[in-house]
């Protein structure tokens, strides 16, 4: 039997403290780190992003689908003299249940937070407990100059524990959604909360 490479007994540690039972031969182990591959090499930073990273894991061996998907959403910024007013529109679906809320924020970041809790706080309460407690951006081909690919990490918390995630994209706004749509997702299947299916 040949030795499973790190990273394969990274996976393997990580899954199983997610409370997957797996092996070097579970079948799966190969779909993830194709997955994790491809990932990265589009500009993921998964090692700074356990949240992220569990998800991947999660969603390999698992058919559950995700606790909610965001349908479309629309983040404008207006300034009219001193005032500046960041508004978030989204669209989420939980199930067969559709929800559609706005919210304004400091930020475009904060007004997607603030629409994203609005529309699922209802269906996950324990989401109201969820705090963004970092943020950072980095440039990933610097090349591009404004047009550069964007990498977001978002570290988040609940009170209880910890976690990072990350989004890619050549649209900030878009890979910071991401990172928190990750963030929120972690919270509603992180160890402790749901088990694994």
């Amino acid at each position: 039997m040949t030795t499973p490479p790190p990273i394969a007994g990274s996976i393997i540690r990580q899954a199983r403290e997610l409370g997957f039972d797996i092996t070097n031969s579970t079948p799966q182990l190969r779909e993830m780190l194709t997955r994790i591959k491809e990932l990265e090499h589009r500009g993921y930073e998964l090692e700074s992003a356990d949240g992220s990273l569990a998800l991947v894991i999660r969603k390999s061996l698992t058919q559950t689908p995700p606790p909610f998907e965001v349908d479309a959403f629309t983040v404008s910024v207006r300034k009219d003299g001193p005032v500046r007013t960041c508004e978030a529109i989204v669209k989420v679906r939980v199930g067969e249940q559709s929800e559609h809320r706005v919210a304004d924020g400091d930020g475009p970041v904060n007004a997607l937070d603030a629409a994203l809790r609005a529309a699922l706080v209802r269906y996950y309460p324990q989401l109201a407990e969820v705090k963004l407690t970092d943020y950072k951006v980095r440039i990933i081909d610097s090349q591009s100059g404004t047009a550069a690919r964007t990498r977001v990490i978002i570290q988040s918390g609940d009170g209880t524990a910890e976690w990072g995630t990350v989004g890619v994209d050549d649209n900030i706004v878009e890979a910071s959604l991401q990172a928190l749509v990750d963030s929120l997702e972690y919270a509603l299947v992180r160890p402790g909360v749901l088990a694994p299916v």
